[in-house]
């Protein structure tokens, strides 16, 4: 089932899936399918991941799909929209987490892979953001073709939390995290700015717990970073049946 709901420029497309499980399935076809139409066309294409239950199931989903052979590895970039500053392999890492799921399954060079910087490497967290900044830029500050976002019950995106300092941070491309709500406590995220400039950004949500910020983002409450994330080309939100139960 789909719908729509406003998002300035476009509209927001709500995808419902089933379950959670059908919603990590669609999801891996759904960029699998992106990623072999953008190379088509482009280049290089630009993937931001997400951790979170069913961000990690769709990578898993994307690692067993035969569509996977299509696409060339050489040319995909992956990034992240955050990171939990914590060592190098660390089990809270969204990172390492991605690694075992899908990553050490494709023919990915590891130049392509742009992980953001772990405690064991940096002295603080703001000269991880500092460095993943950096990167980017180096990059040519990629218009992300992909952007994956998962929510939390609180209605965040990414390391972006209502009422927190970094959810308001501009002019910066990833920022420094401390005190996040949910621990640990110091992350590095994309900005909110950094997040709107992707062609692409799709919501992945699943579960009841997730139905009442569901409903109030697609309702425009901006109090909740979920709200405020829109693609330049597409907004969806892929979701389950019980997460858009309250819309």
């Amino acid at each position: 089932m789909t719908g729509t709901a406003d998002a300035g420029s476009h509209a927001t497309r709500v995808v419902v899936h089933p379950s959670a499980g059908s919603v990590a399935e669609a999801t891996a076809a759904r960029l699998l399918l992106t990623l072999i139409d953008t190379l088509s066309v482009q280049a290089r294409a630009d993937v931001v991941l997400t951790g979170g239950t069913v961000g990690i199931a769709t990578l898993a989903a994307v690692a067993r799909s035969p569509l996977a052979t299509d696409v060339d590895w050489t040319s995909v970039h992956v990034w992240w929209g955050d990171e939990r500053f914590v060592p190098a392999g660390d089990a809270d890492r969204n990172e390492g987490q991605a690694q075992e799921a899908l990553l050490g399954a494709l023919p990915l060079p590891e130049d392509n892979i742009h992980r953001m910087g772990a405690s064991s490497a940096f002295a603080t967290v703001e000269e991880a953001a500092a460095a993943y900044a950096a990167d980017i830029e180096a990059a040519g500050t990629p218009a992300w073709d992909v952007l994956m976002l998962g929510m939390g019950p609180d209605g965040h995106v990414a390391s972006l939390f209502p009422g927190h300092p970094g959810y308001e941070a501009r002019d910066a491309e990833a920022i420094a995290v401390h005190s996040s709500p949910k621990p640990p406590p110091m992350r590095v995220s994309l900005t909110l700015e950094s997040i709107r400039r992707a062609r692409r950004v799709w919501v992945v949500a699943a579960g009841a717990a997730k139905a009442d910020v569901v409903a109030r983002s697609l309702h425009g409450d901006l109090e909740l970073p979920a709200a405020a994330v829109r693609g330049t080309l597409e907004t969806l939100w892929l979701v389950d049946a019980e997460a858009v139960a309250k819309v």
